[in-house]
């Protein structure tokens, strides 16, 4: 029997029960994510010593500028618990302009990473300078693609609201986002802290 042949009731049943797999599927991919990220924050503390007469953290580092991608990153997890709240309350133009909030904060985020990327690498202090830089890039490049993929889905996510609304399944969909942006603010609570503070000092 197919799902359109179901009872309204059973076929709401069986929404709901795809809805939580899907749920229960994601909190598993946050786990392999979060062991990815833990091994790249230890390789990254081993390497710390790595610098190969190159610059240090110390030499660097710009707290000024961290602390301001540090402060998108935050306004833009409170935001996108804003949208969340809008979408409890069935309110989707809250929604989507909570959204487009979100992913403009998103977008500067990643525009200073990259801007910090650039002007160590025109100092000499690529990736291919030291271990200390190579795990710094690849701890820091990664998270910073995961934004820029968090926003690509942020955008997937404000034209299905747009179109669809806040049915069972998208609401399904945000909030499984809100997981994935949620879970990068607390990676980056992370790097500030165990690479960037430690770093400066």
């Amino acid at each position: 029997m197919s799902d359109a042949a179901l009872p309204a009731g059973l076929e709401a049943e069986a929404t709901a029960e795809r809805i939580e797999d899907k749920a229960f599927g994601f909190w598993i991919y946050l786990m392999t994510d979060g062991v990815i990220f833990a091994l790249l924050f230890a390789t990254y503390v081993v390497m710390t010593v790595g610098t190969a007469g190159g610059p240090t953290g110390a030499d660097l580092f710009n707290l000024t500028h961290t602390f301001g991608e540090t402060m998108l990153l935050l306004v833009s997890s409170a935001t996108f618990g804003m949208a969340s709240v809008a979408a409890r309350e069935g309110d989707r133009r809250a929604v989507l302009l909570w959204l487009v909030v979100t992913a403009a904060l998103g977008v500067g985020f990643v525009i200073m990473e990259g801007l910090e990327f650039s002007g160590m690498i025109a100092q000499g202090a690529g990736p291919d300078r030291s271990g200390f830089l190579s795990a710094f890039f690849t701890l820091v490049g990664t998270h910073g693609a995961h934004v820029s993929v968090g926003i690509l889905c942020i955008l997937v996510m404000l034209a299905q609201i747009a179109a669809r609304g806040l049915t069972p399944p998208v609401a399904s969909r945000l909030f499984r986002l809100g997981l994935f942006w949620h879970f990068l603010d607390i990676v980056w609570i992370g790097i500030f802290s165990i690479v960037y503070l430690p770093g400066v000092l």
